[in-house]
């Protein structure tokens, strides 16, 4: 069953969840156990973020992140991590691709999935924005199709466990 939000129209909405996500990050902090990692970086606006990924028989057992940003790209990454734990990699490309194209101001077939996504669709109004939302997705994409390094390798950057934004 949906929820229904009475006279609050989608931006509101929209920005509530982002606020909320950007405040309260889930999955925020580094993984005890992981098997890979990536980092992100958007110089235009000073976000960063490294993100850790457990796989464990082609399915995402664990993700998390640190990161110093904005709110729209502590949002984005607190979403993502919710919304890929559980999945195989292949799921993870198409939540991949449907993210992009929404960010990217192109159609997407609607789902459960394309619902909770649309949250962030808003940035593809503003082209400066769209490194924001999906620097952490391009970073995950990154970490679970590069090639796993042993974890005594894995070097964590310091980043510091603060938000920006």
């Amino acid at each position: 069953m949906r929820k229904k939000f009475p006279m609050m129209n989608i931006t509101d909405l929209y920005q509530e969840i982002i606020l909320d996500h950007s405040k309260s990050p889930r999955n925020f902090g580094v993984l005890d156990q992981y098997t890979c990692t990536a980092e992100g970086n958007n110089p235009l606006c000073g976000d960063s973020l490294t993100v850790y990924v457990n796989v464990e028989n082609n399915v995402i057992s664990d993700v998390s992140y640190r990161a110093r940003g904005c709110a729209i790209s502590i949002a984005s990454a607190s979403i993502m991590s919710k919304m890929i734990k559980g999945k195989t990699i292949e799921e993870v490309n198409i939540l991949f691709d449907k993210f992009h194209r929404l960010c990217t101001g192109q159609e997407v077939e609607e789902d459960e999935d394309t619902e909770t996504l649309q949250v962030l669709s808003g940035v593809s109004k503003f082209p400066t924005r769209v490194k924001c939302a999906t620097m952490s997705w391009h970073a995950m994409k990154e970490a679970i199709h590069a090639e796993e390094i042993p974890l005594e390798s894995h070097n964590i950057p310091n980043i510091p466990n603060n938000k920006k934004g």
